[in-house]
């Protein structure tokens, strides 16, 4: 792939999405096709100086792309419906579902790869593990409706017999950082800790309502959005369009793989750092990142979540690393430490 390269990026309005976009720019990538939902004012800041060729509202993406014919080399597709306190199904249905089926059939048609978010909110409450091995994807009870269209998808997609050249669905565990401003309650602890601590010199945690979990030992994969990126560009890098050998994971072809990612496959990746940490430890790592002596009150979870809550994910991280990606993750300690000290404390967007 090359800077002059035409990517597409789904979301591109939101968190990741705008991460992405200000990561392709970096890496000197400008031919960008953005599409979202534009009528929010508040994410506008999101994509404030940032370079690309157009954007399209994602109703009208393939009218737009039938009538264009935009010579597309690749699709990030990081949009989706992720409010976990939506309990309406069909719109997820709509949005993480179908729609994510409309974009694997024009990179199918198109023969364009395709870099897709699923997420960890597929393993429930972990009865099977979190390992991304596409065997278990089929038996996996997510305990929200987001995390059932994500795993509905998944099943979808490990059925399919027409492919794109090349595929990855990115099981994303717990996502925080810059550009996250607009997402009210579904931002990350680190961001709302931030803003208590500034407003009122400590952070309320969730008490556990669960056997064997401590009040703010709650364990998450916490992984920063910088490490996130990074993988999506370092998977798009790595292949190309040219068709190869079947993979024992893939029911279909490959693309061809860089010498440096000779074991990558088609496939589900998990996403994450590899490592569970506490809700405890975040907040502690928030209250240092502002240099601050750590002041934390526990109250009561919201009982419309209490049955759905997770109380601990852990990547399996070995997939991703066999496949060749050889990049270290930020530390919990430097990635909350960056993103309090560099983007929150100045309110500045990545």
């Amino acid at each position: 792939m090359t800077t002059n390269s035409t990517i597409i990026v789904t979301g591109a309005y939101g968190f990741i999405g705008s991460c992405m976009v200000s990561y392709l720019n970096q890496q000197g990538f400008e031919n960008l096709i953005l599409v979202d939902e534009f009528d929010d004012d508040e994410k506008e800041l999101n994509l404030l100086h940032k370079k690309y060729l157009v954007r399209v509202e994602r109703e009208n993406l393939f009218d737009w792309l039938l009538k264009e014919k935009p010579p597309v080399e690749f699709v990030f597709h990081l949009g989706a419906r992720t409010d976990t306190t939506e309990f309406d199904y069909s719109v997820h249905q709509k949005l993480n579902v179908e729609y994510s089926q409309s974009i694997w059939h024009y990179c199918t048609i198109n023969k364009i790869p395709l870099v897709y978010a699923s997420s960890a909110a597929t393993y429930g409450e972990g009865e099977y593990g979190y390992d991304d091995n596409h065997d278990i994807v089929e038996q996996l009870q997510p305990l929200n409706p987001y995390g059932i269209s994500k795993n509905e998808f998944d099943k979808w997609v490990l059925h399919q017999k027409e492919l794109p050249p090349f595929w990855a669905g990115l099981k994303f565990f717990n996502v925080y950082g810059p550009n996250e401003y607009h997402k009210a309650r579904m931002a990350s602890v680190i961001f709302h800790s931030f803003n208590q601590i500034k407003e009122k010199g400590k952070v309320k945690l969730f008490k556990s309502h669960k056997d064997g979990f401590e009040d703010g030992e709650q364990l998450r994969d916490f992984v920063y959005v910088k490490d996130v990126v990074a993988v999506c560009f370092w998977l798009m890098q790595n292949v190309s369009r040219e068709p190869s050998v079947v993979s024992k994971e893939s029911s279909g072809q490959n693309a061809s793989l860089t010498p440096q990612a000779s074991r990558l496959m088609n496939g589900l990746y998990n996403l994450g750092t590899g490592n569970a940490r506490s809700f405890n430890d975040l907040v502690k790592s928030t209250f240092a990142g502002l240099d601050l002596a750590p002041v934390i009150e526990f109250i009561d979870m919201p009982e419309d979540i209490r049955d759905k809550y997770q109380y601990f994910t852990e990547a399996k991280m070995e997939k991703l690393k066999d496949a060749g990606y050889p990049n270290e993750f930020y530390s919990l300690e430097k990635g909350v430490d960056d993103y309090v000290r560099n983007y929150l404390n100045k309110n500045l967007f990545y």
